[in-house]
């Protein structure tokens, strides 16, 4: 027997529907690809299961091609993804790396 399936209602997005929103963050206006970068088009799922979580919005439709879901990320897909990001805290305040330069005229 299949396990149950999630009820859609995910914080964060899965590894799959991540990548793909990953990659809008690299596109003027957040553009979404309809392919992947190995040619092939986006799960239809992915992208409605993006949709219906608010981390990516319907840009506009294409005449030519009505079932593609030509989409852009939105400002909680930013977020969602940027959480899943491990992020480094660096505080320079610490001190330097190199040790300070010595005074002229000693060395």
């Amino acid at each position: 027997m299949p396990a149950p399936r999630s009820s859609g209602s995910r914080r964060t997005p899965s590894d799959q529907q991540a990548a793909w929103l990953r990659r809008g963050m690299e596109q003027p206006g957040g553009k979404l690809p309809l392919f992947t970068k190995h040619g092939q088009r986006v799960n239809a799922r992915t992208i409605r299961a993006c949709i219906d979580a608010g981390w990516a919005e319907r840009w506009f439709d294409n005449p030519l091609k009505p079932d593609w879901l030509v989409c852009r990320l939105t400002d909680s897909g930013r977020a969602a993804i940027m959480a899943r990001s491990t992020v480094i805290q660096v505080d320079f305040g610490q001190g330097s790396l190199f040790p300070p330069p010595l005074p002229a005229g000693e060395g």
